[in-house]
């Protein structure tokens, strides 16, 4: 089972998304909390597989709730899918640098949101697909210029460049697999790869950084 910790400050959207997870086979709602001080707690206490939080709540902010269980200082980091009503670019970019696995508005639909846990939890991430490529090209700032972007610590090879070009697209693992003729595990090690030689922390990390340095135009 999927053990999931629902943060809104709505409590229709947390009865809302309750009723959709917990009508899943493979997913359990294991507790919902209505700011981020409680999700923060709460999350730290059961340690959930996945953490879906808003970004508008009391106390602290989706962001940085997510931050604190997720971000790059965190030795042992929770899952974090981001749900929001707000469809702001620098609110994506500050969840994903914060350490999100996956950014949905709620619009999105129950499909999407119930791909999304299950994404987070196998250690893929998911972005709504309608903002993705124009997030990570503002990331970039497609305004005609990119921005200045460390090298990698080793060269990519052609096909770790072929991996990051899909995963900059959107691809989930399987997805990347199944255009390259690649093994899941494949994916996986050049995925692992790239995230050393450019100091990304995940998928979507590489993804952005893909955007910024100009290797997906």
């Amino acid at each position: 089972m999927i053990r999931v910790l629902i943060a809104d400050d709505q409590e229709m959207v947390r009865m809302g998304f309750r009723m959709i997870l917990d009508a899943q086979d493979d997913i359990e709602v294991v507790a919902d909390v209505a700011d981020g001080v409680s999700a923060v707690t709460k999350a730290r206490e059961l340690r959930p597989d996945v953490c879906l939080l808003d970004i508008r709540m009391p106390g602290l902010d989706g962001l940085e709730v997510t931050r604190q269980l997720a971000g790059p200082e965190v030795t042992d980091p929770l899952k974090v899918v981001v749900v929001t009503t707000f469809d702001l670019d620098e609110y994506v970019h500050t969840a994903l640098r914060n350490g999100a696995s996956g950014f949905l508005l709620k619009d999105a639909g129950p499909a999407l949101l119930i791909e999304a846990i299950r994404a987070a939890d196998r250690g893929d991430a998911l972005v709504s697909p309608q903002i993705t490529v124009r997030l990570l090209k503002h990331f970039d700032g497609s305004n005609g210029h990119r921005r200045d972007v460390p090298p990698p610590a080793e060269p990519l090879t052609a096909r770790e460049l072929d991996v990051v070009k899909a995963a900059a697209r959107g691809l989930t693992n399987t997805e990347i697999g199944q255009e390259l003729y690649l093994s899941l595990s494949t994916v996986k090690t050049h995925l692992a790869s790239v995230q050393g030689k450019v100091g990304a922390r995940n998928r979507v990390e590489i993804a952005a950084w893909a955007w910024r340095s100009g290797v997906v135009d």
